[in-house]
């Protein structure tokens, strides 16, 4: 079978239909409340309304397994007691209802020791998996080489947004879907030796969080992005193709940059901007 790769709509979830049905969440961050608190800003936790949120997620796709695609927990280095709590309950919760796949991100470290012993969670290489078909990496490492044989590659890690900018300088952002291709010379230059290739599409999915914030991919170049794959230049940004949560298209990177604000900043303003730089760099 040819694995389906369908969005849910107004949601950053995604359900991959192939041999079995899995629902992908990413970027779900728990214990971030924690973080805010010891920044000055103070949420209580929101576990209860991102469990009610998956469990609807569920009803509405019914899967076979649930596949998390890093960053499950938020703190790093440490471990905050709020993750101790909502992890494992979090997971149990899930794995009620499907097998669980873990991809870990940059933000999981020790999260081996919060996993329940349940035999329906299963945690994968860092480096990513393939799942019924579908390849699956966080993005803040290269993706293991037996995952580029695929069709797809599913990605997370930069929290995707655009930001649109109209002449009177106000702003909008919205979470978005990325649709990319790759280069395949630059991923070979940090593979030794052959590989299949499988000129995969990369699909990178919104974070789960709402909290987290994210990047305006219109307002950014490989440099501002996340990941090897973008500070190698690896993804083809300009062609890459966005869409919002609702299913609209919006066009190619290259065109929304058009949008960003940098096309709408004033003359006066880079005036004032340079006369900053200049100040910044006086002894």
């Amino acid at each position: 079978m040819t694995p389906e790769l369908i969005p849910l709509i107004d949601s950053p979830a995604l359900e991959v239909k192939n041999e079995d049905v899995s629902l992908v969440i990413a970027d779900i961050h728990l214990g971030i409340e924690y973080d805010l608190y010891y920044s000055g800003i103070n949420i209580p936790s929101q576990i209860a309304k991102r469990i009610d949120r998956v469990r609807n997620y569920i009803a509405e796709v019914g899967p076979d397994r649930i596949i998390l695609l890093g960053d499950i927990k938020h703190n790093v280095p440490r471990t905050s007691y709020q993750e101790v709590d909502e992890v494992p309950r979090f997971l149990n919760e899930l794995a009620k209802h499907a097998i669980v796949d873990i991809i870990p991100g940059n933000h999981d470290g020790g999260i081996e020791k919060l996993i329940p012993d349940n035999p329906d969670i299963d945690l994968h290489d860092p480096r990513g998996a393939e799942i019924d078909g579908v390849s699956y990496f966080h993005g803040h490492t290269w993706p293991d080489v037996s995952l580029l044989k695929n069709s797809y590659l599913v990605m997370s890690h930069n929290h995707p947004t655009i930001k649109l900018t109209d002449a009177l300088g106000h702003t909008l952002t919205r979470q978005s879907w990325i649709r990319a291709k790759l280069d395949r010379d630059i991923v070979a230059a940090n593979y030794p030796g052959e590989f299949d290739w499988g000129d995969p599409e990369l699909i990178i999915v919104p974070s789960f969080n709402e909290l987290c914030g994210g990047i305006a991919f219109n307002e950014s170049w490989h440099d501002d992005l996340l990941g090897p794959l973008f500070t190698s230049k690896a993804v083809h940004l300009e062609e890459s193709q966005v869409y919002l949560l609702d299913g609209t298209y919006m066009g190619t990177i290259d065109n929304l940059r058009k949008y960003s604000r940098e096309k709408y900043r004033s003359p006066s303003s880079e005036k004032k901007i340079r006369r900053r730089r200049k100040k910044s760099f006086r002894p």
